[in-house]
């Protein structure tokens, strides 16, 4: 099927670059706050984040009166990120040296006595940097006082393993070093979502870090080769490995992750599971002794080279070592993965990650897709294909797979939000007829942040709250279609925002409330550009040959623009894509722009907005994550669509007054049009809802009326 997310870049090769340090743009930007004894950086896959921390290590230890240096990583092969690397030579004033006695992601149990014992031979001599795991870290910190890390610096990478809850061990020893020392903290990471749900941070623990915050539209958009980033979804029905010939493509350089065998996608076997995707890629040729690397050949006698990281024998140590030195791309074509090739893994040179079964942490899928979004010579487009299964009402587990299959869609709904760019939002007054800056719109009825805690939000959270808001069982239960839009911007959200930030005053949550609801509906419909649009039409192939051959201009404009604008935009049906040109290109092979042409036009429920006439009234009768149903309607049968409702509707939510009082004048209203009352055995989901807050209402009157 078609991709769900498909982002286009700018490829201005400024993540690349460096300044006199030798510092690339994230890192600059995260040494400026080098100086913070809490620091959080929060930068996606490939950004350098691990060489950001040996530049604000070194500067703390030369500069900053700190002692030592603890690095702590959550699984041993990514400590390899931290070996020793030469930083003199791009400018900067030292080189990250290690000495190997304290580099302790080496093999063993890292919770081993002599582990244990070196990272606390560690704390009392004279060396000054140590790498380990989160476990080491956690089993050393358990014989140690607080006190013991005084002026020192622990840097925590991938720091959403930490988590408020009483439970998490990392949690708790974070709490007890910023309470009970004087210790510097810099957390890194991906992304900052839990699959739990729970928060990594308390509020007010939270409120003492200063945030550095780089996007992935910033990352990708300065990449040199990456271009563009497709993210989709094919569903199956039956075992997977009947259907994952359809979606792997054996000439890309491809991860694949199969599920996890506690899952329904699962054959329980994951051994066979491994053979039987070989098996479907071609003939195992041999296995190196050295290296466990299998050569396959395909039936068109291509030698393929994989890397089995699912089976637990002698050569899985071996496949590891081989693949932490890969240093071209046919080192290797294809890994195939469990629990591995995840967080902090690096293959440049990978274009495709192919991971079955629904994933139940927003981190795992983010870590996953940032396996293929690195930049290399090899590749324009990178891809990550999730392969669901599809529900079936015979099924016992029904309910779960339904539940899966919205929360995989969530998923791309919030990648969505992560990998586009970033828009400024101002209030635009009713006599404003200034234009919008770039990246920048105006919004009539508007609450701009009025406080710098809003603004904070805003600036470093909004990704990390609409996370919170996608992950939510109710929002996700909505999507489909079944909750009015204004319920869900006026009601539900606003639940969440509450919850998330009790401390701020009812203002600050409506800030907060209109500018995650804003930026959500921006950013998930699509944004027509009419100068940019015209460009393409006159660049386009059809175009230039149709007015080579003297057809006449009305032709042109009037039937072959609006296909070319419908190819330029495949989302866009035939007759959407003739209404906008009507709309907004008449003329279109005018050499010169109109005023009229001069224009942003957003795409909002099939229809086409003109950014200057947008409100904030407008914007919450929009359901932000209607997409979610789109893609559903689009990529399934009706029945296998009935069956998501139905499914539903049997766990559906209980109506809240607040849902009432939104929907009352809508349920009058279709009562008006219809001459009739909204029905519980309607098709559409949005009416059987208007019928259940009815019913409710006339509960509510007999109550009154019973004195109750």
């Amino acid at each position: 099927m078609p991709d769900i997310v498909h982002v286009s870049y700018a490829q201005t090769g400024s993540s690349s670059k460096t300044n006199p340090y030798g510092m690339r743009e994230m890192q600059a930007k995260a040494y400026e706050a080098r100086a913070e004894q809490y620091l959080l950086l929060k930068a996606p896959p490939a950004s350098g984040k691990s060489r950001a921390l040996m530049f604000i290590a070194l500067d703390k230890l030369q500069n900053q009166g700190i002692s030592k240096a603890i690095v702590a990583v959550p699984e041993r092969s990514i400590g390899g990120s931290f070996a020793a690397m030469d930083l003199r030579s791009g400018g900067f004033f030292a080189d990250w040296q290690l000495n190997d006695a304290y580099n302790l992601c080496t093999p063993g149990s890292d919770g081993s006595k002599s582990k244990v014992e070196a990272f606390k031979n560690f704390m009392q001599n004279d060396e000054r940097i140590l790498i380990c795991t989160h476990a080491t870290l956690r089993f050393a910190y358990e014989q140690l006082e607080n006190s013991a890390f005084d002026n020192m610096l622990v840097a925590i990478d991938e720091f959403h393993h930490v988590s408020a809850n009483d439970n998490n061990i990392l949690g708790g020893l974070l709490r007890g070093l910023m309470s009970g020392s004087n210790a510097h903290i810099v957390a890194m990471t991906g992304s900052y979502f839990r699959g739990d749900g729970d928060a990594v941070l308390m509020p007010e623990e939270e409120a003492k870090f200063a945030k550095v915050t780089y996007n992935y539209y910033q990352q990708l958009n300065g990449y040199t080769h990456l271009k563009s980033l497709g993210i989709g979804y094919h569903f199956y029905q039956g075992k997977y490995m009947s259907a994952i010939a359809e979606v792997l493509d054996t000439d890309k350089k491809t991860i694949i992750h199969i599920p996890n065998v506690n899952s329904g996608e699962s054959t329980k076997n994951k051994y066979q599971e491994v053979n039987t995707i070989i098996d479907k890629i071609g003939d195992v040729q041999s296995v190196d002794n050295q290296t466990g690397i299998m050569t396959v050949k395909r039936a068109d006698g291509k030698l393929l080279k994989i890397a089995d990281l699912v089976t637990d024998d002698v050569n899985r140590e071996k496949v590891q070592n081989y693949l932490r030195q890969i240093k071209h791309e046919d080192d290797i074509d294809i890994i195939i993965a469990l629990g591995m090739a995840k967080e902090g893994f690096d293959w440049a040179f990978c274009e495709h990650a192919l991971t079955v079964g629904y994933r139940g942490s927003l981190t795992e899928v983010i870590q996953i897709i940032g396996r293929c979004t690195r930049d290399s010579h090899n590749k324009t487009h990178a891809q990550f294909t999730n392969l669901i299964a599809q529900p079936d009402a015979a099924d016992e587990a029904v309910v779960t797979s339904v539940n899966n299959m919205l929360k995989a869609i969530t998923a791309s709904l919030l990648m969505e939000q992560v990998l586009a760019p970033n828009f400024q939002f101002k209030t635009k007054d009713n006599n404003d007829d200034s234009a919008a800056k770039a990246g920048e719109i105006k919004v009539r009825g508007f609450k701009m942040p009025s406080s710098k805690r809003v603004k904070n939000i805003v600036a470093a959270d909004l990704n990390d709250l609409k996370a919170k808001i996608l992950q939510d069982s109710t929002i996700v239960k909505a999507m489909t279609g079944s909750i009015d839009a204004e319920v869900m911007n006026k009601v539900l959200i606003p639940k969440i925002i509450a919850a998330t930030y009790p401390q701020l005053t009812k203002t600050e949550q409506e800030e907060v409330r209109q500018y995650v609801v804003l930026d959500s509906v921006v950013k998930n419909n699509m944004m027509i550009d009419v100068n940019e649009l015209k460009q393409k039409i006159m660049q386009d192939e059809t175009v230039q040959k149709a007015i080579a051959a003297n057809t006449p201009k009305s032709e042109i404009e009037n039937n072959l623009v609006p296909k070319v604008i419908q190819k330029i935009y495949p989302d866009l049906s035939q007759s959407e894509a003739d209404a906008f040109k009507k709309m907004a290109l008449p003329n279109v092979t005018n050499s010169s722009n109109s005023s009229e042409s001069d224009k942003r036009f957003l795409r909002l429920a099939g229809k086409f907005v003109n950014i200057d006439d947008l409100d904030i009234d407008l914007i919450d009768q929009v359901n932000p994550f209607q997409k979610a149903y789109e893609v559903l309607s689009k990529s399934v049968t009706p029945k296998v669509l009935k069956i998501i409702q139905d499914t539903i509707e049997a766990t559906r939510i209980q109506v809240s007054e607040e849902e009432a009082v939104l929907l009352w004048s809508k349920i009058k209203a279709f009562k008006v049009q219809y001459g009739k009352e909204p029905s519980l055995q309607a098709n559409d989901p949005l009416e059987r809802r208007m019928a259940e807050v009815l019913i409710y209402v006339r509960e509510q009157k007999k109550k009154q009326a019973n004195g109750k």
